[in-house]
């Protein structure tokens, strides 16, 4: 990311030089460059000053090692600039902030174990430098990051990349059919090798898709936005009229200083641009434009006073005709001593741009920001894979897809750029159900309706074993209805969540007979009375929600006991319970003509069933748990069979319920 600001900053030796005449010679044109801002050939004549100054002369090789450093950092050549600070360190380079930057390299470079020991010793000299205790909360995330991963998916896009280097991607088309990238490729403006990047200097290409809907080549952009200078980083409108960019025009005489150009469509052609007055302040750079979805603000990036740190993001409102009111920092938490870049828009308004200043998981990394009503900034890092110990940067959305291209050194030994693509797959979310005979097994012949406030409407077979599966929608409520010949209806409701993640959903049916008596399991009462618990509420509440989704039935309400006691006590007491059940349904609201009291005391005892024959073991389907058969097992046996005996069940009666009036 080499070209990504143009801007200079003399930066003054700390110590005067005492070398020899060989290394002089090298260390003026070193300097020269290096105030001009040509960091690539700067570093190849600090290079050669350093090599011929002797090993003795530890102070003044301390310093062309620290300047060689700053040079190659600035140009990411990583691994270059590590070994660079490191023999400043050897040399005892008299600076702290040395270490602040050999931290730096190794944090890009992913060595996050040599990267907090370096900030731990910056702090030493500077105990309240943010930017390095950000450093060592990067070394503690970023390697949890890279260990739990975000459901993003990245690959570079080979058909976009060069030999040489590419960057800051921008959808353009109603149709989001064009791509716009900033590239020092071949096909790129003139012959020479840009003195700062050591590349040529970037122009500003357009791929398109076919008929197909397949990506072509990217070409140069044919208009007169491309010039012999660095152009690049380009953002539109709206409506996608007008074009901003940015230029570093250069005359090798003065500092290069980064500058916003506007261009308008003219038909199909973009026309000759024009500089965009941001700022009547001619020593500070202005770069990286990116506009809001509403047309209402030009954002960008500067190293204007009034910041926070080096490079800040600003945003300048436009009038209806597009001049500039007044602009403004984005201040905290957006910006940070560091430096943050590459501003781009979602379409629904969302804020992402690149920073070092941040914690993070080594170069630039990808923030995303969001603005509430009243102005305050939240800021989330995307983590990996978005992220990588190198450069991360220039995001851009295909329309309200989660999709697109963005820009990444990752990986590249020489620093280079690269386009990558990036989507988080659809979540999927499911559920599986389970229809069955609320005493036996699966019913398969069951059918399952199921309505979605999306829309959804449609009948599901289940299998044989009673299951159905059916993929849902993010945040949607659904009801489900379960149906089965010769049973009640039985309904369930889901609302899905809104989080991008894939997550199943179990739901069950267990569906009552409408010919055999059905237990209501969970009904207590006090002891040797009538009054029901507080326990017997959910239950209770279940039986209610079951009449209101089947309002055509009418049930009697039974209840029974166990042998033991007088019968007619038992007889009136089971009465008495079935009267409290009935009682409590009306009082839920419940219809009282739907509704029968019978209390059978021990004359019904219970039928086992196939599903209560396999757990119990010692029982079998159709056994009858009189008192006759009960004392015939042994006597734990006998009190289990006794308590299945004291139960409360409902039968059903009619189905026609009103259904004729």
């Amino acid at each position: 990311m080499k070209r990504k600001l143009c801007h200079i900053a003399l930066f003054a030796l700390s110590v005067l030089l005492l070398i020899s005449c060989g290394a002089g010679k090298s260390l003026k044109k070193a300097e020269q460059s290096y105030a001009l801002g040509e960091y690539f050939d700067a570093a190849k004549y600090y290079k050669k000053a350093y090599s011929k100054t002797p090993p003795k002369q530890r102070k003044s090789r301390g310093v062309i090692a620290y300047k060689m450093g700053d040079c190659y950092q600035r140009i990411n050549y990583t691994l270059r600039a590590r070994g660079a600070y490191m023999n400043a360190i050897r040399y005892k380079y008299q600076d702290s902030i040395v270490f602040l930057r050999l931290a730096d390299m190794h944090l890009k470079n992913g060595d996050y174990k040599n990267a907090a020991k370096n900030y731990e010793a910056y702090l030493t000299y500077k105990p309240d430098d943010q930017l390095a205790q950000n450093g060592i909360k990067s070394c503690e995330l970023a390697p949890e990051w890279k260990k739990n991963p975000t459901r993003h998916i990245v690959k570079r896009f080979p058909l976009f990349n060069s030999r040489r280097g590419e960057y800051s991607p921008m959808y353009a088309g109603d149709d989001f059919d064009q791509i716009y990238l900033t590239s020092s490729r071949d096909q790129a403006k003139g012959n020479d090798l840009n003195a700062i990047t050591g590349m040529k200097s970037t122009d500003i290409f357009m791929a398109k898709k076919n008929e197909k809907k397949q990506w072509e080549s990217p070409e140069p952009l044919e208009s007169e936005v491309n010039s012999e200078f660095e152009d690049g980083a380009c953002a539109f409108t709206p409506d996608g009229k007008t074009m901003y960019f940015t230029r570093c025009r250069k005359d090798g005489t003065s500092p290069v200083y980064a500058e916003i150009y506007v261009s308008q469509r003219t038909g199909a052609n973009w026309g000759s641009p024009q500089k965009c007055e941001i700022t009547k302040d001619s020593l500070s750079s202005v770069a990286h434009p990116a506009v809001s979805p509403d047309g209402a603000w030009l954002y960008f990036v500067s190293d204007m006073p009034g910041g926070i740190g080096g490079l800040d993001i600003w945003r300048a409102k436009l009038s209806a005709s597009s001049t500039i009111e007044y602009i403004e920092n984005l201040g905290e938490p957006i910006n940070t001593p560091g430096d943050e870049m590459f501003p781009t828009f979602r379409s629904n308004g969302t804020l992402y741009f690149s920073s070092n200043g941040h914690p993070g998981m080594g170069g630039l990394d990808i923030f995303r920001a969001i603005e509430d009503k009243k102005g305050t900034w939240k800021v989330w890092n995307m983590k990996s894979p978005m992220n990588s110990p190198g450069d991360d940067f220039g995001m851009t959305f295909e329309g309200e897809h989660y999709r697109g291209f963005f820009s990444s050194n990752r990986g590249d030994g020489r620093g280079w750029d690269h386009i990558f693509t990036f989507e988080i797959p659809e979540a999927s979310y499911t559920v599986t159900g389970w229809v069955y005979d609320r005493e036996a097994y699966e019913l398969p012949d069951a059918i399952v309706n199921i309505v979605g406030k999306d829309g959804t409407n449609e009948k599901v077979n289940v299998k044989k074993d009673g299951s159905f599966t059916k993929k849902l929608k993010r945040g949607t409520s659904y009801v489900m209805m379960a149906s089965c010949r010769g049973y009640l209806n039985f309904k369930q409701e889901l609302e899905t969540d809104t989080i991008e993640q894939d997550k199943e959903y179990t739901l069950q049916f267990p569906l009552s007979s409408v010919t055999r008596p059905v237990l209501i399991e969970n009904i207590f009462y006090e002891f040797d009375k009538a009054t029901l618990t507080p326990e017997s509420t959910e239950a209770l509440d279940e039986l209610i929600k079951l009449l209101n989704d089947n309002p055509h039935v009418t049930i009697e309400l039974s209840s029974h006991c166990d042998y033991k006691g007088n019968d007619d006590y038992n007889m009136r007491l089971s009465q008495r319970r079935a009267e409290s059940v009935v009682n409590y349904l009306i009082a839920g609201g419940i219809e009282k003509e739907r509704l029968t009291a019978k209390g059978y005391g021990e004359s019904k005892p219970k039928v086992i069933r196939k599903r209560l024959a396999e757990k119990l073991k010692f029982v079998k389907d159709g056994d009858i748990l009189t008192e006759e058969f009960i004392k015939t097992l042994p006597e734990e046996q006998q009190e289990i069979c006794n308590a299945i005996n004291r139960r409360t069940e409902f039968t059903v009666l009619r189905t026609t319920y009103k259904m004729y009036k």
